[in-house]
């Protein structure tokens, strides 16, 4: 088959998605960030809700989100974006409004936002993304770095008796009565890859249909913080981060 046979439209199989920008992505080699973008863009379309749609970022790695999907967005202050993503869906209940934070942001300075607005049972979705570190500053510990995890804060390990342990954010979210959906995802492999496509789209129906608040933990790699190759990252992720934060569905009442 010539090259021009397999970039005909009835011979391709996947496509670049019609909402992600062609702006050179920010991200270091390897990031989980990127293949998250192209699944928001992908789900926003596949949807036809591109012009309901209200993303929120806030500080950190994903601070320039609006560069990449061409949906709707507002910057958030550091940790506040539940807050704000509950104001905005409370004016326009018709939009699918949805935050986008990593687990310093989501876990430590926003850790109130995010408790009280599943509390509540907002009809917004939440997606955290977790590499275990401050990957935009320097590579410091965050709430969810693994005991025994080495950061630029923490250069012998994260220690229990000094550090506190490793918050599982996550599971304490799905305690809450007003969440409807709590699941976490990676993206390490084209199987994961779907399941967390599917885990999102899930999410953001849920918040059309008004069911309360959805948080889809992504737990990913981050190979600069962490001074590994991609293929390392994600080695040491699925025989590290795994173990302390388990993929699946957490809880699910909604039935789909």
């Amino acid at each position: 088959m010539t090259i021009e046979e397999i970039i005909k439209p009835e011979n391709r199989v996947y496509a670049k998605p019609r909402l992600l920008n062609d702006n050179n992505m920010h991200y270091c080699p390897g990031c989980s960030h990127g293949v998250v973008h192209r699944l928001i863009a992908e789900i926003v379309e596949e949807m036809g809700i591109e012009d309901k749609t209200i993303g929120i970022a806030p500080v950190g790695c994903a601070v320039f989100a609006y560069n990449y999907v061409d949906i709707d967005w507002i910057e958030a202050a550091h940790g506040r974006a539940p807050a704000i993503a509950t104001a905005v869906k409370r004016l326009n209940p018709s939009r699918m409004v949805f935050t986008y934070q990593g687990d310093g942001d989501l876990a430590a300075i926003g850790t109130c936002e995010t408790i009280h607005a599943a509390n509540r049972g907002e009809n917004i979705v939440i997606i955290f993304i977790n590499n275990g570190i401050y990957g935009m500053t320097g590579g410091q510990m965050a709430p969810t770095t693994l005991e025994g995890m080495k950061t630029s804060t923490t250069p012998y390990g994260r220690r229990i008796d000094l550090n506190g342990y490793p918050l599982n954010i996550t599971s304490l979210v799905a305690q809450l009565d007003g969440t409807c959906y709590v699941t976490r995802q990676a993206v390490h492999t084209p199987a994961a890859v779907r399941k967390t496509k599917n885990a999102i789209k899930q999410a953001f129906q849920n918040s059309m249909d008004g069911k309360g608040t959805s948080l889809v933990e992504i737990v990913s790699t981050c190979s600069s913080g962490w001074k590994m190759t991609p293929v390392q990252a994600n080695k040491w992720m699925e025989e590290n981060m795994f173990a302390k934060y388990p993929l699946g569905d957490i809880k699910n009442t909604v039935k789909q």
